[in-house]
């Protein structure tokens, strides 16, 4: 098996910066904030080495500085989840440069302080630990500023400016940047998937200055949320139907979708209007399906508000309700013009609710992402007992994070295939017994449980063809479990589940097609696999 490795924590923010630019206070401020450690490459050199940072200039010179300074960064970059500081040349050393690279790819933040060079140069004059410094310090900082920034620029993820703001200020600013992101959404209509504390504030943006009406759908458990986003709409000057759907599963039906489409009617929607979809998965997927449908298709915009509907049925443009026969037949791919992703709506969910999102968490890091395992892995405690009223900074962080590779992974894979002709269908690792799970349960299990069953069968299927081993199928049950998801199934019987799966959406003609893992984080194909493997996995999973 190629399991990942176990994860290690990294910094919630990494500053650099010019000499006298702040990094040290505004650091020590940021970490105040958010109750973590804070630690500085300099005098953690200093304590490592009991010398200053002077004396190991003029005594062993400046490389053999910089080969400590990056041998010390390098492993503060993993390992420490509060604030770290680095020296004014560090980022400098190649060494460093690419760590901090790295550092960034795995969802850290690099902040740069652009400060004002006058106010730079006055404070780094006043320190008498500054060899680079020495003589003529203005001359020789604009000389290294010249050299540095451009440098410091490539590698940093958020620069900020310090002039006119008190080093509180500054890392207030840091604080609400750290919990936000951004997630580029591709193809012929692309749209941007924002997270983050507040981000339900953009909404009116999102929407559109063209349009006039505007159908605000969700349910009842929301109405926190749904009168904020009501609120909102009404202030930026939007006529708005206010429309209550059933919670869940209950409220993807024929019946609610014909009356939704009677109250667009009544109120005379047509195509300069919009549907804002708030709520839990189920809430957006009706929503996007009336948006698709009404007028052959209007604006509309995804306001998520649990983990779920976050990570997956808010982006990717599928919508669709039930019937029946089974789930999501009817439906189609119509891309929302935006989501927002507020996390704050977080608060007010369920732990049973938010547990459940983690089942498809961790497929995506199954298929694609397998440092979201890691994560997962690390945090399985806190993620399991989820209780947002008690959530630490550094953990709010690492459900940000989760969200945020989540949806990358999501991306990624509906940017190059809406339709799911191809690629996207690697997103459904799981869901092939997880929707039979669901229709035979009458929709009584939730959608991430038994994705979490649907993964332990593709698993095991994907063991009994010859793809994994088995500690491959046991790290699937350990880590999920872990998170207090399930991991088997004992309802219904092989041959109903067989007849589901015959008419699931990735099945060809008669042949069923399943997504299973060649290793983990590379999902394949298996079309018409041998109907007693299909069965033995199926007996694997009622255990």
């Amino acid at each position: 098996m190629t399991k990942p490795n176990p994860s290690t924590r990294i910094p919630l923010a990494v500053f650099i910066g010019m000499p006298g630019s702040g990094k040290t206070r505004i650091g020590r401020e940021l970490a105040g904030i958010l109750k973590v450690p804070f630690k500085d490459s300099d005098i953690e050199i200093e304590m490592q080495e009991s010398e200053t940072v002077t004396d190991i200039f003029e005594n062993r010179g400046e490389q053999e500085f910089r080969a400590i300074e990056a041998g010390l960064i390098i492993n503060r970059l993993s390992g420490f989840d509060g604030v770290l500081s680095l020296g004014g040349g560090a980022p400098m050393s190649a060494s460093v440069a690419e760590a901090l690279r790295r550092y960034v790819a795995a969802g850290g933040m690099v902040v740069l302080l652009d400060a004002d060079p006058r106010e730079a140069i006055s404070r780094a004059s006043r320190s008498g630990n500054r060899p680079l410094l020495a003589k003529d310090a203005a001359a020789r900082w604009r000389r290294l500023a010249e050299e540095r920034m451009p440098v410091f620029t490539d590698v940093a993820s958020l620069v900020v400016t310090t002039k006119g703001f008190s080093p509180m200020e500054v890392a207030q600013r840091i604080e609400d940047e750290l919990y936000e992101h951004k997630v580029h959404v591709g193809g012929q209509n692309p749209y941007d998937v924002v997270i983050g504390n507040g981000v339900l504030e953009q909404l009116p943006s999102v929407v559109g200055e063209k349009v006039h009406k505007v159908a605000l759908i969700h349910t009842d458990p929301v109405r926190v949320h749904s009168d904020r986003a009501l609120d909102l709409l009404n202030e930026a000057g939007y006529k708005v139907t206010d429309i209550t759907i059933p919670d869940a599963e209950e409220g993807k039906t024929v019946d609610v979708m014909a009356s939704i489409w009677h109250t667009l009617g009544e109120e005379g929607f047509t195509r300069s209007d919009a549907i804002v979809g708030l709520g839990g998965g189920a809430a957006t997927d009706v929503a996007g399906f009336a948006a698709a449908t009404w007028m052959r298709g209007i604006r509309y915009v995804n306001c998520p508000t649990s983990l779920l509907a976050m990570v997956d049925a808010s982006t990717g443009g599928k919508t669709g309700i039930n019937t029946e026969l089974g789930k999501n037949l009817v439906g189609s791919f119509y891309t929302p013009a935006g989501v927002l992703a507020d996390m704050t709506t977080l608060s007010t969910l369920p732990n049973d609710i938010f547990v459940e999102g983690l089942g498809e968490v961790a497929k995506s890091g199954f298929i694609m992402d397998t440092h979201i395992l890691d994560l997962l892995e690390s945090h399985s405690r806190v993620l399991r007992d989820f209780d947002p009223q008690n959530l630490t900074p550094a953990q709010h962080a690492v459900i940000a994070d989760l969200i945020r590779r989540t949806v990358t992974v999501k991306s990624a894979h509906v940017t190059a295939d809406l339709k799911e002709a191809g690629k996207r269908e690697f997103l459904n690792y799981g869901h092939t017994l997880a929707h039979a799970i669901e229709q035979i349960e009458h929709f009584t299990w939730r959608h991430g449980q038994a994705v979490a069953v649907g993964m332990v069968f593709a698993a095991e299927l994907s063991h009994l063809t010859g793809h994994i081993d088995s500690e491959t199928v046991d790290y699937h049950r350990r880590l999920l479990s872990s998170l207090g998801l399930r991991t088997s199934w004992q309802g219904g019987s092989f041959d109903e589940v067989l007849a589901l799966m015959h008419r699931d959406k990735k099945a060809r003609g008669n042949k069923l097609r399943f997504i299973i893992l060649e290793s983990v984080g590379v999902p394949i194909h298996l079309d018409d696999p041998p109907l007693d493997a299909v069965r033995e996995a199926f007996e694997r999973i009622r255990h």
